[in-house]
C-alpha cells in the first residue's frame, strides 16, 4: 500500500526530529552545567581583594594574569553561555512545535490507513 509507505517516511522523519531534540537538550544541559561553574567563579572572585594574584591554566602551565582581566574573561564567557542557551533554547521549542505537528501527520495517517483497513474489511462481509 502507498500510504503505508508514507506513513514509514513520515515516522522516520518523527524519529529524527525527536533524536534532534534530544541532542539539543543534552547540549543545552551541558552548556547550564558551564554556566553554573562560571558563575561559581564570579562569586569567588569577587571576594578577592583587587591587589590578588590570579592564575590562569593553559596547558600545564599556569600563567599569571590580571585580577580584572580575569574577572572580564569570566563576564564574557558567562555572556556568551548565557546568549548560547537562550538560542538554543528558541531553538528548542522550534523543533517542540516540528515534533507536535509531525505526530499529527503521523497520526493522521495512521487514521487513514485504519479506516481504509476497516472500510475493505465491511466490504469482505
Amino acid at each position: 500500500m502507498e500510504l503505508v509507505a508514507v506513513l514509514q517516511d513520515e515516522a522516520k522523519i518523527y524519529s529524527s526530529l525527536q533524536e534532534e531534540l534530544q541532542k539539543l537538550q543534552t547540549s543545552k544541559q551541558k552548556l547550564m552545567s558551564q554556566l553554573s561553574e562560571n558563575e561559581q567563579v564570579k562569586k569567588e572572585m569577587d571576594l578577592l581583594p583587587s591587589d590578588a594574584i590570579v592564575y590562569k591554566l593553559i596547558g600545564p602551565t599556569l600563567l599569571k594574569q590580571e585580577t580584572d582581566s580575569a574577572k572580564q574573561n569570566v563576564f564574557k564567557r558567562i555572556d556568551f553561555i548565557t546568549a548560547e542557551i537562550k538560542r538554543l533554547g528558541q531553538r528548542e521549542k522550534d523543533l517542540s512545535d516540528k515534533i507536535i505537528a509531525q505526530r499529527k501527520k503521523v497520526q493522521g495517517l495512521q487514521e487513514k490507513i485504519q479506516s481504509i483497513q476497516r472500510a475493505k474489511l465491511q466490504q469482505q462481509q
